[in-house]
């Protein structure tokens, strides 16, 4: 599609002041998300128990995104629903301050990610309206990349306070002033927009394509044998292999490795499309070997790797549905993807955690066997995804 150079610049314009939102959101949540898993064992919770947490804040979320995305298809309010998950995403992590105990802190973890499936798949159509015009890949590569600017700067953010007060509880009241930041970006994004209303309107699309739901189940695979990062920062802890206060430091390094792989693996997929995820799933199974029978040398390529798989993920996914699903029915198909891929997630991290308390080998056969099957389904669809764009 050829596109005048006003039209690229507006469009990039619009995925970095998007980019930005995502930058302060990540800061908040992110922060967050790096000291859950400690934070629910200091509160009394067991590894099964953090795992089903885990787990079941990605399922519920994941499961409202196929929802939340049919609304956005049928209402066109996209910057509306988007506005309302993030308010409902920040809001509640400062929250995890107060929590006296694990249940507390579950429900506002759950609550948290809610307000992530509220917005996803509304942000996701408007962002992917820009990247037709700069190329998916790099459109949604830079925007994963700044995602993840802010996913190191908030553990970092966290970092610091636990070392001050020793404690975990009190660092997510520091959060509250890059939420505060995500609603002030959020406005200059809305004004950046090329539409400020909806996008236009596309050819109409009955039903979604058939490709689409083989690419669906090759991503659920894979997120069914991804382990959840707060199971290795609870291995991490339980075994002493790190110090309390490096794990948000481990997840900050992981954040950066994540956005500078997403930039990556951005531009590699739009010049060889969806097969370069087989390389990141490649590389993000060896996560497991190293983190859960590695030791303390293990803990760092267990996190390296772990992030690479994230950032050709973060980059690849989504490019892939942009590129064979028309922008009327993006929303659905943006939700049902995520809604699939949360419960695969949500059943994966619940058997790791069960599997934990009983053998780390198991986990790791479990975790390596899931992938490797979504890798080979990953590169037998490069050719039916080509035809898909093309046709």
């Amino acid at each position: 599609m050829k596109t005048s150079n006003p039209e690229r610049k507006s469009a990039f314009r619009f995925i970095v002041a998007l980019g930005f939102v995502s930058l302060f959101a990540d800061m908040t949540y992110e922060g967050a998300h790096s000291v859950i898993g400690p934070l629910l064992r200091d509160l009394g919770a067991s590894a099964t128990q953090v795992g089903i947490i885990a787990g079941l804040g990605e399922m519920i979320a994941a499961s409202l995104r196929y929802f939340s995305g049919r609304l956005a298809d049928r209402t066109h309010a996209y910057w509306t629903i988007t506005t309302l998950g993030y308010f409902l995403n920040l809001v509640v992590v400062p929250g995890l301050a107060f929590a006296g105990n694990w249940q507390v802190a579950a429900l506002l973890v759950v609550a948290e990610r809610t307000g992530k499936s509220l917005r996803g798949p509304a942000r996701d159509v408007l962002l992917s309206e820009a990247t037709e015009v700069v190329g998916h890949g790099s459109g949604f590569g830079l925007h994963a990349a700044m995602d993840q600017t802010g996913a190191v700067l908030g553990p970092l953010l966290v970092a610091t306070a636990v070392a001050r007060s020793h404690h975990f509880g009190p660092a997510f009241l520091w959060l509250a002033v890059p939420a505060l930041g995500a609603f002030i970006a959020l406005l200059f994004a809305r004004a950046a927009s090329p539409h400020k209303g909806t996008p236009p309107a596309a050819p109409a699309e009955k039903k979604l394509p058939s490709v689409f739901w083989i690419y669906v189940a090759a991503a659920g695979l894979l997120a069914l044998g991804f382990v959840d990062f707060p199971l290795l920062a609870f291995h991490f802890q339980k075994n002493s292999l790190t110090q309390p206060p490096v794990i948000p430091l481990l997840y900050a390094g992981a954040m950066g490795v994540n956005g500078l792989t997403a930039l990556v693996f951005g531009r590699l997929f739009d010049r060889h499309g969806i097969q370069v995820m087989v390389v990141g799933i490649l590389i993000s199974l060896l996560a497991l070997p190293f983190g859960f029978l590695g030791g303390p040398a293990g803990v760092y390529v267990s996190v390296a790797c772990w992030a690479t798989g994230m950032g050709a993920q973060d980059a690849t996914l989504r490019s892939g549905i942009s590129q064979v699903v028309s922008m009327n029915k993006r929303g659905t198909a943006f939700g049902a993807f995520n809604g699939a891929y949360g419960v695969l997630w949500f059943l994966g991290s619940v058997t790791m955690g069960l599997l934990y308390d009983h053998s780390l080998i198991a986990l790791v056969i479990f975790g390596m066997v899931a992938q490797l099957i979504a890798a080979a389904m990953f590169f037998w669809l490069g050719g039916p995804l080509a035809e898909a764009k093309q046709s």
